[in-house]
């Protein structure tokens, strides 16, 4: 579908930071002067994402625009093998995992699984094996035929122990099924177009290829082949994801922060984490848009907290992303959220228009404690607990902000994220960090690569034997 700008505005995501402001919670909001004295930073963070984008350094900017050709594919592809797949599984982690789960459960049946193939629109289930406990992968292999499911790898090095430890499971037992011939066509690779071990074995073994852009990493890769064939694969229009991307961009490329909602939500966040607020709750009032929080925390996380800024300086910085539901977790977070520590920035999302209406019954009206809900929708009752938890928040001069879909949808859906990932890459250019790298990540990779023994690691072996032994005094 291409939507009209009439459309595009309707389906325009709202961001209400007046609950971030002295002028509503007090001491620990925020003041105009404080968004006004970073005026000259946030040029200075404009042009440097500019610069960025012209010369390469941030190729995820470009997604919105150059897929034509390989959403041809994917849809064509999607269209060839759908009919003969009971099951598409992910193998995949971080954001290779995680913006799958996400927008299935955004744009789909909350309980798509379990609906009946025609009531799925013919196409497969979805899994996503993103860990290696090894509980999780015999258990699947107990839900799903092998022989009528088809496996994505995902790893643009492929070398990545967790996928490819699963991609090497799963092979060998397709080949012990039908043969390698036959199990061939039940797997199929996203990865990087030359460099790395899966696009040779790939080639190898004529496995279908999608190819993930060199210069994109993980966290931002949900509208490259990473995430736009799990979702066209359930069914996702993926060319409506990337319109709502696209106008998000355009949104996103004025210098002018009180018109750009990634920018404004980027300085808000800087200017909490300067205030000491190193928490960030993210707190949908919508069920399809949970794992838009789990999303949100690998992007935010894993490109803002770093130990060092681009002069080398020790900064530890970053802000710690916490995932929270309304209204399930106003029975288990809030209390803390509005009596506990001045930690924290809430940012609620909500919802206009639900895809259902729910009426509760005018029944047990004799109990005034029950009857006042009689007649009323629960679309009514969920808005009302937001803006009670909002108005809760603000009372107790918390920071909140609220970002609200006109409706949940694949445009809708594609503006929220492409918002997020602008709003990080500007973060980082407010904080002078690398937002694009994960220095603390390839650490934990690399020592588990050398207590493997694998070749070249060496040294990092050495490093982990001379470290100290644990005492038995610090252990009950």
């Amino acid at each position: 579908m291409v939507y009209s700008e009439e459309q595009k505005k309707a389906l325009k995501i709202r961001v209400d930071y007046n609950n971030m402001m002295k002028k509503y919670v007090g001491e620990y909001g925020i003041s105009d002067a404080e968004i006004t004295a970073l005026t000259g930073k946030a040029g200075k963070a404009h042009k440097a994402m500019e610069e960025k984008r012209l010369n390469g350094g941030m190729d995820w900017r470009q997604l919105p625009y150059n897929q034509k050709e390989v959403v041809a594919d994917i849809k064509a592809y999607v269209d060839e093998v759908k009919d003969d797949i009971d099951a598409f599984v992910v193998l995949g982690i971080g954001g290779s995992a995680l913006g799958p789960i996400c927008v299935q459960q955004a744009i789909n049946h909350p309980f798509y699984n379990e609906l009946p193939k025609e009531k799925r629109g013919g196409y497969p289930k979805l899994y996503v094996a993103d860990n290696v406990d090894p509980e999780r992968l015999s258990y699947l292999f107990e839900v799903i035929d092998p022989a009528k499911s088809l496996f994505n790898c995902i790893s643009k090095s492929g070398s990545t122990s967790e996928t490819m430890s699963q991609f090497m499971i799963i092979k060998e037992l397709l080949e012990e099924l039908l043969g390698k011939e036959e199990a061939a066509k039940h797997i199929v690779c996203t990865t990087d177009i030359a460099k790395g071990n899966l696009i040779k074995i790939a080639k190898e073994e004529g496995y279908k290829t999608f190819i993930i852009p060199a210069g994109v990493g993980g966290r931002f890769s949900e509208l490259t082949p990473v995430g736009l064939l799990p979702a066209a694969m359930c069914g996702v229009d993926i060319e409506a994801m990337l319109e709502g991307a696209a106008y998000m961009d355009e949104l996103s490329k004025t210098e002018d922060i009180y018109s750009n909602p990634s920018y404004m939500f980027a300085i808000l966040s800087y200017i909490a984490m300067e205030q000491g607020k190193n928490i960030s709750v993210m707190m949908p009032y919508a069920d399809s848009l949970k794992y838009i929080s789990d999303w949100f925390a690998q992007l935010w996380a894993e490109s803002l907290g770093k130990k060092t800024d681009n002069t080398g300086n020790v900064v530890n910085a970053g802000q710690t992303p916490v995932k929270s539901l309304g209204v399930t977790d106003q029975h288990s977070q809030v209390q803390l959220y509005t009596e506990g520590p001045f930690d924290k920035m809430i940012v609620l999302i909500g919802v206009d228009k639900f895809r259902r209406t729910m009426t509760i019954p005018k029944i047990y009206q004799d109990i005034p404690s029950l009857g006042f809900l009689g007649g009323v929708t629960q679309n009514k009752l969920i808005a009302t607990e937001q803006m009670a938890t909002e108005y809760a928040l603000q009372k107790a001069g918390k920071a909140n902000m609220t970002i609200t879909l006109p409706e949940v949808n694949e445009f809708t859906l594609g503006e929220l994220m492409y918002m997020f990932e602008v709003a990080t890459g500007f973060a980082g250019e407010l904080l002078n960090i690398n937002a694009f790298d994960q220095p603390g990540v390839e650490e934990g990779k690399n020592a588990t690569y050398a207590m493997f023994g694998r070749p070249g690691y060496d040294e990092k072996k050495a490093e982990l034997d001379a470290k100290p032994e644990k005492s038995e005094k610090y252990v009950i």
